[in-house]
């Protein structure tokens, strides 16, 4: 029986490729996440950007929280198994009335994982509508396999590489919106997509990227990766450690490694 999905959800990701919505976050606790938030980009004066936003679990005690959170880590049980890794983590903010938007691909372009077995958990800190940019998923299309990709980079590209796919248009799929404690689970191979935000507000996600701990790496680079549930009897990966105190300097080395590791693994410039 499934630890926080239905059965019906797991049937849904099993089938479709992707599963929403899930209720996680309760409102007081949007509100502390997004607000421990923006009170650093206060003192910086910018929204956060890479490579402060790329992995920021290593940098920032609500991050740190939020990727070991009961509820999220019950629903990513659910459906890659009780030992569990996480593997990559990036904010994905497009702040109000700005055309920021994500071209159609998979994840797996990026991480080439072996089995291709990474789900997704896209975590709203924000309410993430059609109007804000929310994520358009093409159902069934992780059936698919591995697709052939191509570099698109574009200035309001939220991925900086820009990877994508041909023959789809921004009218394909169907929109899987979110309001703000909500999340989806969407499988490696699951192509989907993003708008720009025509809202009055930011709109925030967290893309959490988690392996059960089996998978491994098919490149050159041996990527790191953080337990967060079970146990890892395969050491495939460099293993992170999980943060202690927020943005010293011995985290902050922690953060630049793990970086440098995965800007090397993905083919992204640092």
């Amino acid at each position: 029986m499934p630890k926080k999905l239905t059965e019906a959800q797991v049937t849904e990701y099993r089938e479709q490729g992707f599963t929403a919505p899930i209720p996680i976050l309760t409102p007081e606790e949007v509100q502390r996440n997004r607000a421990a938030l923006e009170a650093y980009e206060a003192i910086k004066g910018k929204p956060l950007a890479f490579p402060e936003k790329s992995k920021c679990h290593l940098l920032f005690a609500w991050a740190d929280a939020l990727v070991h959170h009961p509820a999220v880590l019950d629903a990513v049980e659910d459906v890659i198994g009780p030992d569990i890794m996480l593997f990559h983590f990036t904010l994905q903010t497009k702040e109000a009335h700005r055309p920021t938007y994500a071209e159609w691909h998979q994840d797996d372009a990026y991480f080439r994982l072996d089995p291709p077995e990474q789900v997704t958990a896209w975590l709203a800190l924000s309410d993430a509508s059609a109007l804000s940019g929310c994520m358009r998923m093409l159902p069934g299309s992780h059936k698919r396999g591995t697709v052939s990709h191509f570099d698109k980079p574009g200035e309001e590209n939220i991925i900086r590489r820009g990877m994508t796919v041909e023959g789809l248009t921004w009218e394909d799929g169907v929109l899987a919106p979110l309001k703000a404690g909500e999340m989806s689970l969407h499988h490696t191979h699951t192509l989907h997509a993003s708008g720009p935000n025509d809202s009055d507000d930011r709109r925030i996600g967290l893309t959490l990227s988690y392996i059960p701990t089996r998978c491994r790496p098919t490149g050159d680079v041996r990527p790191s990766a953080l337990l967060v549930r079970g146990e890892d009897r395969y050491g495939h990966f460099e293993r992170e450690t999980r943060l202690t105190q927020e943005l010293t300097p011995e985290a902050r080395a922690a953060h630049r490694r793990a970086c440098g590791l995965y800007t090397s693994l993905a083919g992204i410039a640092a």
